[in-house]
């Protein structure tokens, strides 16, 4: 056993901890949960947990059910919230087969396996997640219209508002379990909030969205709110977006930052963009992985629909940040297309194998967009070499299937189910007849 664990069976008795919640997720990033008894944890650790990967989506075969949960004695966190105050803890798991082999469909091993091959290359690979969501009101019924609970807007202050308080109330659950917030504010659609959490490793990155994710949600349930991760929940206000900053270390240097370069960018970190622009379009479906993030994305609110790269340009889909110009280990490029919904282990694999490729093989960075990309007609883009990210779940899974990147970075198991699962999901959404035709073509006496 080894120190972390040996960390965490102490402290469990220290804090009297009645139940652990043993976290991993389905390739679509919905958050799974075994509660087990403290007691079973040592043998957990040394032996792993089984269960039916088949029952999982996206996992394994019906008859390759069996598989094992090892909990990450690194990622134990005590739960801000339970149940007549008994106390929980939480850890997240790596999935294996009973061979002892890392499980090829574990979102989160896929992560690992791109860490691993940058690790190879000489890189860290660092993460600052932009989170956007919306609240409303309880009960929120399908057949009726959404309760807003404010109609502020970018950065306002609603005095005595229910956001304020709600963000105040998450902020302390999230720093509770030891999730560094670096700040929160109202976002610019009635209801949005954005709190951005403070950069770290990738994958403890991926572990803390998902986190964010369920503290969110139960917050907003002890509020008597709903709050949803859905991109573009309402017509007529911006989508949520799920800005990623990112960047590339080598040791304690960062490998983005060169003091003599254009807004202080390093060959390194020109060609990890020009990788993540070339492989835009087929990764879309993994970084937007539903009908409705097609409906954010091309749907107005700032949202990126170009495969464009600029400075101060929020119309380009990624950008290069100066906030400190004086501070090395600040450089960074924020990828804005990503929304909230997204599985972040599996959308963190593609941005940074994207990139990769990009260094390995030196791509070229194109011209900087200075204009408002927004406002050019289609000749104007295309006349400047600025192609469109997918307008459709359709187009980005026609892109997906021929794509050899995301089929070596996902594996084939992970592959072969996001392009059924995706194709199952547009095919039942053309299916669906919307109460905005039934408006037009029925006629109403």
């Amino acid at each position: 056993m080894d120190r972390h664990q040996d960390d965490v069976l102490r402290l469990i008795a220290e804090q009297d901890v009645r139940y652990l919640r043993l976290w991993f997720t389905d390739v679509l990033g919905k958050l799974k949960s075994v509660a087990i008894d403290p007691g079973e944890l040592e043998k957990a650790f040394s032996e792993g947990i089984g269960f039916d990967g088949s029952t999982i989506e996206g996992f394994t075969r019906i008859y390759e059910s069996d598989m094992l949960l090892y909990p990450d004695a690194t990622t134990f966190q005590l739960l801000p919230f339970g149940e007549d105050g008994v106390v929980q803890g939480r850890m997240f798991c790596d999935v294996m087969t009973p061979l002892d082999e890392p499980a090829r469909a574990d979102p989160r091993g896929v992560l690992e396996r791109q860490l691993t091959l940058a690790r190879e290359a000489g890189f860290t690979f660092q993460v600052h997640p932009e989170i956007e969501f919306y609240l409303f009101t309880q009960p929120v019924s399908l057949d009726k219209p959404l309760g807003l609970v404010d109609r502020a807007g970018y950065f306002d202050h609603v005095a005595r508002g229910g956001s304020n308080d709600f963000r105040r109330r998450a902020v302390a659950a999230l720093e509770e379990m030891g999730i560094s917030v670096e700040f929160s504010h109202h976002e610019g659609g009635p209801g949005q909030n954005e709190i951005d959490l403070r950069a770290t490793d990738a994958l403890t990155a991926a572990d803390n969205i998902m986190t964010f994710r369920t503290i969110i949600s139960e917050v907003a349930l002890q509020e008597g709110l709903v709050a949803t991760f859905m991109p573009k929940p309402l017509i007529d206000a911006p989508g949520s977006a799920m800005h990623l900053h990112l960047s590339l270390f080598e040791g304690e240097r960062n490998a983005f930052f060169d003091g003599a370069g254009t807004y202080q960018l390093s060959r390194t970190g020109r060609s990890f963009m020009a990788g993540i622009l070339a492989h835009a379009g087929e990764i879309s479906l993994v970084t937007n992985q539903h009908v409705n993030s097609y409906k954010r994305l091309y749907g107005g609110g700032e949202a990126p629909s170009y495969v464009c790269w600029g400075h101060n340009n929020r119309s380009a889909l990624i950008r290069v940040p100066l906030y400190k110009p004086d501070k090395p280990q600040a450089a960074r490029i924020e990828y804005r297309a990503t929304d909230p919904a997204a599985n972040p282990y599996l959308a963190l694999s593609a941005l940074l194998a994207a990139g990769l490729t990009g260094v390995r093989e030196g791509y070229e960075l194109p011209e900087e967009a200075e204009d408002n990309v927004w406002e050019l007609s289609r000749s104007e883009r295309l006349a400047l070499g600025i192609t469109e990210l997918p307008r459709s779940l359709e187009e980005a899974l026609e892109r997906f299937t021929r794509s050899e990147l995301m089929a070596d970075v996902l594996g084939e198991e992970v592959f072969a189910f996001v392009r059924r699962n995706k194709e199952h999901e547009w095919r039942d959404y053309h299916r669906q007849i919307t109460p905005k035709e039934l408006s037009r073509f029925l006629p109403v006496n």
